[in-house]
């Protein structure tokens, strides 16, 4: 639509940047249109979508709420159905919810976010989530129940009466969330319905099915793989059926899944690509959840499904730190945030692995919420947006290279190594100025001695061990006593695989936490 409300068609090649907007951020975020404490109202909504609006942005994805009680107006589970069921079962009082009392006095988020995505010539699908974990682990709590009555309004939508009453249904694997399992039918039908309703009651451009909210969809020992194949291409096909049915403008509306960018995740959610696509998707979002990373199966996905159009998603943080102390285990992580440079050579990256475009998940998330340790907080940088949608800027641009190695990091004693790969592409002209490979670890390595090799070359070690482009952003960067520094060569560096080994040679036992290459 233009701004006149006329439509405004989709075209096919254009859809280089999805913004993922997972509205709970307006409320946890302090942001130009949200005071901390400030109660909900559709204003902030509409500003959400506003502020992407003229940066780049193509396709503004909301996701309504948790996938677990809707935002909308449901028939399937009314708010109001929910919102009692919640009190009597718990016992608790949520009137204040800012949510809550939006929902209960008529407020329809979809619909407010469509008719604002019109507004601003963006199209518009909404994102659900397939299997949210979130909160679960407080379901069958007793009424009164302290974990309960501290966070009720989060727990007001994490929870359903689906969840509750049907335990045989649930499931949990070591290191994993508390799930639904999708073998069950009655799951399928559960989800298929919220589906249904919104794309029959809304005029979305698209609908993405999150399946990355949350691994895994199946018990592996009750189901075989092609069993869990087969259920899987069948959702597809009849999510797809859905969409064509329901367009009210004689028009495809574009079928997007958001899955993982490794392969060897695929088989235990059912996940066979090229199935998929015969059976109706028409994009693919290659996640690797909260944290961005420059590696992941890209150019192998990509000789998978040819013709389909392929994302990777990008966030707003490089890795996750230590959980501050509180009485909630919910937004206490520190993180580091994702500069310029590493989004515009993970960009580059993709396109140059044949991608089509990129991601944007959580995006908001640079602005204050959550643990006040993990400041400082940042506006959002919707100034890079136009430039990961343009393959040929990015290809004459600096990079910057990472790889995160964990809360834990890579330990090494004296006389020990470890190697990573750094997937690197090259741009247009080559790299010509060299640049800089760093190690931060978690405490100080005093006098401790390093080597680097690069492709089996050993680096010049340098101690310049600064931040090799601006730094707005302090969070986990470290000092310059917790990292070591080399040079690299220019002709060091060849396009995809780069072989890093990084030995320590004798000092004090240390743990590396973070690997970077920063190069032009």
């Amino acid at each position: 639509m233009n701004n006149d409300g006329n439509r405004v068609e989709m075209k096919h090649a254009p859809m280089k940047v999805l913004y993922s907007n997972d509205t709970t951020h307006i409320i946890s975020c302090t942001s130009p249109y949200h005071r901390t404490g400030e109660a909900f109202g559709q204003q902030m909504l509409e500003a959400s979508v506003d502020e992407t609006a003229d940066t780049g942005v193509d396709v503004h994805m909301l996701q309504p709420g948790l996938g677990v009680v809707p935002w909308w107006k449901s028939k399937q589970y009314p708010y109001e159905q929910h919102f009692r069921w919640f009190e009597k079962t718990y016992r608790v009082n949520v009137d204040d919810n800012p949510y809550a009392q939006y929902m209960l006095n008529g407020g329809d988020m979809v619909e407010a976010f469509v008719q604002r995505c019109r507004q601003n010539s963006l199209a518009c699908f909404v994102s659900l989530r397939m299997n949210d974990g979130h909160g679960k682990e407080f379901v069958d709590q007793l009424p009164n129940a302290e974990a309960i009555s501290q966070i009720p309004g989060f727990t007001l939508h994490c929870l359903n009466h689906f969840y509750k009453e049907h335990p045989e249904y649930r499931f949990e694997l070591p290191g994993e969330k508390r799930v639904l399992n999708w073998a069950h039918a009655e799951v399928r039908e559960w989800m298929f319905g919220f589906i249904r309703e919104l794309c029959e009651q809304y005029d979305l451009d698209g609908f993405e099915l999150d399946f990355m909210r949350f691994l895994p969809y199946f018990h592996p020992e009750e189901t075989t793989h092609d069993q869990r194949v087969e259920i899987m291409t069948a959702f597809i096909d009849r999510v797809r059926t859905l969409l064509d049915q329901s367009s009210q403008f004689n028009r495809r509306r574009w079928l997007c899944v958001r899955v993982p960018a490794f392969l060897d995740q695929h088989g235990k959610m059912g996940l066979d690509l090229p199935r998929w696509v015969d059976a109706g998707v028409d994009m693919v979002n290659l996640s690797f959840s909260y944290i961005s990373r420059q590696d992941g199966d890209l150019e192998a996905i990509r000789k998978m499904i040819p013709n389909t159009r392929l994302y990777v998603e990008l966030t707003h943080t490089t890795r996750l730190g230590p959980w501050l102390p509180a009485d909630s285990i919910y937004d206490t992580a520190t993180y580091r945030r994702a500069t310029d440079e590493q989004f515009y050579t993970a960009a580059h990256r993709a396109y140059s692995r044949g991608l089509d475009g990129v991601s944007l998940f959580n995006f908001p998330y640079y602005r204050q919420h959550g643990h006040p340790g993990r400041a400082p907080f940042h506006e959002p940088p919707f100034h890079i947006v136009s430039h990961i949608g343009d393959p040929a800027w990015l290809a004459k641009q600096p990079q910057h290279y990472f790889i995160s190695k964990g809360l834990m990091g890579q330990t090494l004693k004296a006389d020990q190594s470890f190697h990573e790969t750094f997937d690197m592409a090259v741009p247009n002209g080559g790299w010509r100025k060299g640049g800089k490979l760093r190690i931060q670890a978690i405490d100080d390595l005093g006098e401790s001695h390093w080597k680097a090799y690069l492709n089996g070359q050993e680096l010049e070690e340098t101690d310049d061990r600064n931040e090799p482009y601006e730094q707005p952003y302090a969070g986990l960067i470290g000092t310059p006593q917790q990292h070591r520094a080399w040079t690299v060569p220019a002709g060091f560096a060849r396009d995809r695989n780069n072989s890093v080994q990084i030995k320590l040679v004798d000092g004090e036992e240390a743990a590396v936490i973070f690997v970077d290459l920063a190069i032009s």
